[in-house]
């Protein structure tokens, strides 16, 4: 059955994993979930990205979403497909990558950064769209172009958001947000990491 991204809509935070290693994959998510998150993506630039999704499926299913963050191509989306991953993330517009995602039935959140590419995007079939680099872009960028897309666009800004930041973006537009660093860097126990998503998760409430 596909995956619906109104099932990320109590709690559109996305744990952005990049540097995650499979050895370590399941203890990191488990303390990401308990902490109230509800999506994990491991960028496709760590350490055997395609093991840890595999791991974080096996473990999480039925409790989060997981899937695969800098897919740039459409055999990079069949193999995060084989790996058990259910969204495809984008730091970029490739209309040929979110169609893909879509005939394999995956959620598809690709990257924009201007309004072309955010229509390009959507009339490729993109469930979310992710704005990156969020930090250049800024809460009046986000507004400015949501105001020119479809009122029920989702848009995810990723890139410098903390939790103090959040309420300014939401005010803006957001519909929810990638966390990368501030959640998860490599070397992290999981007990802080869980520290770190518990208080964007309080934040967001």
């Amino acid at each position: 059955m596909p995956v619906s991204i109104e099932s990320l809509d109590a709690l559109p935070l996305i744990a952005i994993l990049r540097g995650l290693k499979p050895d370590e994959a399941v203890e990191i998510g488990e303390a990401i979930v308990a902490a109230g998150f509800r999506c994990l993506e491991v960028p496709l630039n760590s350490p055997e990205p395609l093991d840890s999704i595999r791991r974080l499926r096996q473990a999480l299913d039925g409790r989060a979403l997981v899937g695969a963050g800098t897919v740039l191509s459409v055999a990079a989306a069949r193999a995060v497909a084989e790996a058990g991953g259910q969204l495809v993330i984008s730091p970029n517009t490739n209309v040929e990558v979110i169609a893909e995602t879509k005939t394999l039935g995956l959620l598809s959140l690709p990257g924009f950064f201007t309004p072309s590419e955010a229509f390009a995007a959507l009339d490729s079939g993109a469930d979310a769209l992710k704005l990156f680099p969020a930090e250049i872009a800024g809460p009046k960028g986000l507004k400015a172009v949501r105001a020119v897309l479809p009122a029920e666009t989702r848009i995810y800004p990723v890139g410098g958001v903390d939790p103090d930041s959040m309420s300014a973006w939401r005010s803006a537009g957001a519909s929810g947000f990638g966390i990368g660093s501030a959640v998860f860097k490599p070397g992290q126990s999981a007990e802080q990491v869980g520290r770190q998503a518990a208080t964007f998760v309080a934040h967001w409430s």
